[in-house]
């Protein structure tokens, strides 16, 4: 891309609405904050070792303390929409996209963009974690790519 083209790409950004903003709180701080480092990391009952999505500050199963862990960032896709309409105008000029639920290595499941072609997107599709901060945004947020041969 020449200066002229990230001039001109740079300028568009601006006119570009922010997305919206996540909730950080005491459960989901640690998770955002790795987000922000390029790190994926889930949250984990550090005494059943259960993995817990949504985070919660305590276990779900067992009532222990959590803590957020490196995950592998692997996956496979178990459902998906293919937004056409934009209702976020954040995401507007990214239409048509697709919205993903993975099943992720750890035993949980979460969702995501989908980065590629809506149509490249089916079930059971491996897929790998990713990290996107768009103009204008505060966070970078969870995307998921098409896994290449090996992963």
């Amino acid at each position: 891309m020449t200066s002229g083209e990230q001039l001109a790409a740079d300028e568009a950004a601006i006119d570009v609405p922010a997305p919206p903003r996540p909730v950080v709180d005491v459960d989901t701080a640690g998770y955002w904050a790795a987000a922000g480092r390029g790190e994926f990391v889930l949250c984990r009952c550090t005494d059943c070792r259960h993995w817990l999505q949504p985070p919660m500050e305590r276990c779900r199963h067992c009532g222990g303390d959590t803590a957020f862990e490196p995950a592998t960032g692997t996956g496979s896709v178990h459902s998906f929409i293919v937004v056409r309409h934009p209702s976020v105008p954040a995401f507007a000029r990214l239409l048509p996209y697709a919205i993903v639920l993975v099943d992720l290595a750890e035993g949980v499941r979460m969702t995501g963009r989908f980065l590629g072609e809506p149509a490249d997107v089916r079930l059971g599709l491996p897929v790998t974690v990713g990290f996107e901060r768009l103009p204008r945004a505060e966070q970078s947020a969870v995307v998921f790519a098409a896994a290449g041969p090996g992963t």
